[in-house]
């Protein structure tokens, strides 16, 4: 199992869910740029189900040592890689908030997914699971920036979907509403609209298991959803979401 993003609270219940139901992988690679946390995760898992990982550095803000990948083979990929960054109101004109939102969470995480979906492709088999966000849906005036990397990650997803059909590898999108994640710490987010990192997993193994192609972490979050890409534009623009 290839995971990027592998200190994401999300990835790694993933990874504890798929151990817990039975699943066997010869070895879990978790690839990150944060190598420290990695390790202790790849620890936990050996300590609890002697579970083998291996961690790779790769952060995304510099260049990718693709070499360091040629060796994993497996059936099985989780990107949980994202960045909320500035909102609005204080990052809208940072550049540099602008520019790390659209880089982590789109146009440099494609060329390494890319790099592994010709392993898959290859292969003829396999399932390649990414977690993009409902802020993808429809922009919004609050998270406009991060809500349009996320819409072009949602965008690539669902194209690959359809390169792929025929090639026996399976891909699905995941929508999480509202996590309760260390990302989200400090937001205002309603109870009955949040999943923790744990209840995620098990919906997120389950869509897995019965090959769903999109899935909303909260079945509420796409009756939402739903309702906010049908108003009309000229109502649309003079909400406050």
């Amino acid at each position: 199992m290839i995971v990027l993003g592998s200190t994401s609270e999300v990835a790694q219940a993933f990874v504890e869910e798929a151990l817990k139901q039975g699943e066997k992988f010869e070895k879990i690679y978790l690839i990150t740029s944060n190598v420290e946390t990695a390790e202790r995760f790849a620890r936990h898992i050996d300590v609890k189900f002697l579970q083998q990982a291996e961690v790779i550095g790769m952060d995304l803000m510099k260049e990718a040592d693709y070499n360091a990948f040629e060796q994993i083979n497996s059936s099985l990929l989780f990107c949980a890689v994202g960045y909320l960054g500035e909102g609005t109101e204080e990052g809208l004109y940072d550049n540099k908030n602008t520019g790390k939102i659209i880089d982590i969470n789109y146009a440099k995480l494609v060329p390494v997914l890319n790099y592994f979906v010709q392993k898959f492709e290859s292969r003829r088999s396999g399932t390649i699971i990414g977690l993009s966000s409902v802020a993808g849906d429809r922009g919004r005036q609050s998270n406009f920036i991060y809500g349009s990397a996320k819409a072009a990650f949602t965008a690539y997803l669902s194209g690959l979907r359809n390169y792929l059909s025929d090639k026996k590898v399976h891909v699905m999108t995941v929508k999480p509403g509202f996590m309760a994640t260390k990302m989200t710490e400090g937001l205002p987010l309603n109870p009955a609209l949040t999943a923790s990192p744990d209840q995620a997993a098990e919906y997120i193994f389950k869509a897995y298991k019965k090959r769903k192609n999109i899935m909303y972490v909260l079945p509420v979050w796409g009756v939402i959803m739903l309702i906010i890409r049908n108003i009309p534009e000229f109502i649309f623009k003079k909400l406050k979401l």
